[in-house]
């Protein structure tokens, strides 16, 4: 068999020019694509995609992500490089700008994902760099970088080089943590399992936790966090490991879980584990797993302290469905979720936009009707609904988004209280049954999702529309749901409620939201 051959760094180098990319960013924006969005971030060209590096200095909020500023024929998810951009209020941001690119041994081809942090009063990144030689064998390090006053970021110290024995190069997204005065961090990782003792399959996924010794920025492996879920997917990217007051929580991304009728229901989950973790025995107890979004389109999400404030920020896509994506036709895909604040309440984790997204809303329209079985609103360019739906006799509800001849669906049925999302009825997107990657010829509907959800007497939705991101929180941000949409025409939907009886009350406000400002 042929030998494939790596690419020459000096090729990769030729790729990547800062200056270059950052003017061509400049001449894209403002936005004129009609699926490019209001108040969500996305990028003027190519896909973006996890994000990395999220922190705050000195009142500057940092948020960098996944990015390939050098498509070339429509091969996505090459050059992987870092996109960074900056705020302070979470409405103006500053310019997108290329931050992080592949140009030497380490990272040839591609600067994987990794977390931010502040030291010394500058912005520093944890990330994994990745190569692959001759006979296209990965290798990863991670390793440290500094941003700089141009918005690059400089690559400096190796901390680990290589994977450790009994995982593969599949060993990336290094995230920080802090215990009892130590630093440690958690990796995503690829178990080579005791195939077929213990495991349906060759490879499963883990988290791994490295611990800083007495020497600064040497850590150690302490061995791989134990839960209930040995066998739950082929790799878990993506881990934070965060503490609200006396509870830990550990969100991961399985990849690879086989879907159930009511969970699991997207190819790559994002989750976690909530309960207490000990640095001593790496243990989760217990160890239950839960889906932090409900939607189609939610992926790699990271998250970070802001005071007291735990602030996450997700990808609004889905790993391997390029093919799904309308706007790639023209040369995008993807954007960011809007920041949310994270709550703990009984073991399950809560989210909400963070607040200062209010400072977005501008005209506002009062809902109110009572004993009706339909009711109607017309959604401005981008908007905010927060209503409330007392059902009275009412046991199905139907909340839909028209978008002239194309429709989003969702369903509420009190008697198996059963939450349904049905994005069919759009002419582009992901939509319709498709295989799916689970070892057992399994076909899943993509364009439906399923889940319980309890709404005794009240279903509460906040939901934002925008030109192709859709973010709903339930029940007071208990459940979320994010999707991506591509109405074909260029028309704002009409929201439209409908019930099988009489519903006793519906009330809220909507209101027009504008649009994140760049400079």
């Amino acid at each position: 068999m042929a030998k494939k051959s790596g690419e020459k760094l000096e090729d990769i180098k030729l790729r990547f020019n800062k200056q270059a990319v950052d003017e061509n960013v400049r001449k894209a924006m403002p936005f004129t694509d009609k699926w490019h969005n209001n108040f969500h971030i996305d990028a003027p060209f190519s896909l973006i995609s996890d994000p990395n590096g999220l922190c705050v200095c000195d009142g500057v909020y940092h948020l960098f992500c996944q990015w390939n500023p050098v498509p070339q024929n429509r091969n996505w998810h090459k050059n992987k490089s870092w996109m960074h951009i900056t705020t302070r209020d979470f409405i103006n941001y500053s310019y997108p700008e290329l931050s992080l690119w592949p140009g030497d041994e380490y990272d040839k081809d591609g600067c994987h994902s990794g977390c931010g942090f502040v030291e010394d009063g500058k912005v520093r990144v944890f990330y994994t760099a990745n190569a692959r030689d001759e006979n296209y064998i990965r290798s990863v390090v991670q390793r440290y970088g500094t941003l700089q006053e141009d918005g690059s970021v400089t690559k400096e110290e190796i901390i680990v080089k290589g994977n450790p024995e009994g995982y593969t190069a599949h060993f990336r997204d290094p995230n920080f943590f802090y215990r009892r005065g130590k630093r440690y961090f958690a990796m995503a990782a690829q178990r080579m399992s005791d195939y077929p003792a213990k495991s349906s399959r060759p490879t499963n996924g883990a988290t791994l936790i490295y611990r800083e010794t007495d020497k600064k920025n040497e850590f150690e492996l302490l061995g791989e966090v134990k839960t209930d879920y040995y066998d739950f997917g082929y790799m878990w990217e993506c881990p934070n490991l965060l503490r609200f007051d006396d509870m830990d929580v550990l969100i991961v991304c399985p990849q690879g879980v086989p879907h159930q009728e009511f969970k699991y229901q997207n190819h790559c989950l994002a989750g976690y584990f909530a309960g207490h973790f000990s640095v001593d025995s790496l243990e989760m107890l217990p160890s239950v797993f839960q889906e932090l979004d409900r939607g189609f389109d939610f992926y790699s999400p990271q998250v970070f302290l802001d005071g007291d404030r735990k602030i996450l920020v997700g990808w609004i896509g889905m790993p391997d469905l390029t093919d799904t994506v309308a706007s790639a036709e023209n040369d995008w895909l993807y954007c960011l979720t809007m920041p949310r604040e994270l709550t703990l309440k009984h073991g399950h984790i809560y989210s909400a936009p963070v607040k200062e997204l209010e400072a977005l809303r501008q005209d506002c329209q009062e809902v109110n009707a009572n004993d009706v079985k339909e009711c109607s609103a017309q959604l401005p360019d981008g908007s905010e609904s927060d209503l409330t739906i007392k059902f009275g006799d009412a046991q199905k509800v139907e909340i839909v988004l028209n978008y002239d001849v194309e429709k989003l669906t969702i369903s509420y049925d009190r008697a198996t209280q059963l939450m349904t999302i049905d994005r069919n009825g759009m002419n582009l997107g992901g939509k319709g049954i498709r295989p799916f990657n689970d070892g057992k010829n399994t076909d899943v509907d993509i364009g439906v999702r399923k889940f319980k959800l309890y709404a005794d007497e009240t279903l509460q939705i906040r939901m934002f529309v925008d030109h192709s991101a859709l973010e709903m929180f339930l029940q007071g941000g208990e459940e979320a749901a994010s999707m991506l949409l591509y109405p074909e025409k260029t028309v704002q939907p009409k929201l439209e409620i409908s019930a099988d009886k009489p519903i006793e009350n519906i009330s809220g406000k909507i209101w027009q939201l504008g649009k994140f400002n760049y400079a």
